[in-house]
């Protein structure tokens, strides 16, 4: 099971599963992110790291008189780079739900894609959703949004519950 963390404003990290909302006059922000073991930066370093010594053992053969180890080396380090491109990509994904002004935001960043949704918070509905896994849907008019897609199943429950209080506010 991966488990998440959320961030206020994304100023403060709150331990792993915790739902912390900003209360600003009845409004709140709640920024949801991926737990990721290791920064994009870091990966990168532990990826460049490793195709310099592939590339190195593969010269080493190959200078040797093993010469067809040095193209797997090559292979290997093209693979590398593809783990690297993928797991960057979904590294930075978050949500941020905002309600204030009259408004509910809804902004989602995945994989190196961004957007955000405006809805009346006085229109919208939080739906569970229960099948093979637990979704919370907030539905509006003619817009259907789910949000908390990379939280576990018990705290999609507790986000809707909380989402369906602060809108009823």
């Amino acid at each position: 099971m991966v488990s998440y963390a959320a961030s206020v404003d994304g100023s403060q990290d709150i331990p792993r599963r915790e739902l912390a909302f900003l209360d600003e006059r009845g409004g709140f922000s709640l920024t949801l992110k991926r737990n990721c073991s290791n920064s994009p930066a870091g990966f990168a370093c532990a990826c460049g790291a490793l195709a310099v010594a592939a590339l190195a053992i593969g010269a080493g053969f190959a200078a040797a008189g093993a010469w067809l180890v040095l193209p797997f080396a090559g292979l290997e380090v093209l693979l590398l780079g593809a783990a690297f491109v993928a797991y960057a990509r979904r590294a930075a994904d978050y949500e941020r739900i905002e309600l204030g002004s009259g408004r509910l935001s809804v902004e989602i960043a995945e994989g190196g894609r961004s957007a955000r949704y405006e809805l009346d918070p006085r229109q919208v509905r939080v739906c569970l959703e229960r099948g093979r896994a637990v979704r919370t849907v907030l539905r509006a008019a003619e817009q259907e949004l789910e949000v908390g897609r990379n939280l576990d199943a018990q705290t999609r429950i507790r986000l809707a519950a909380e989402l369906e209080r602060r809108l009823r506010i």
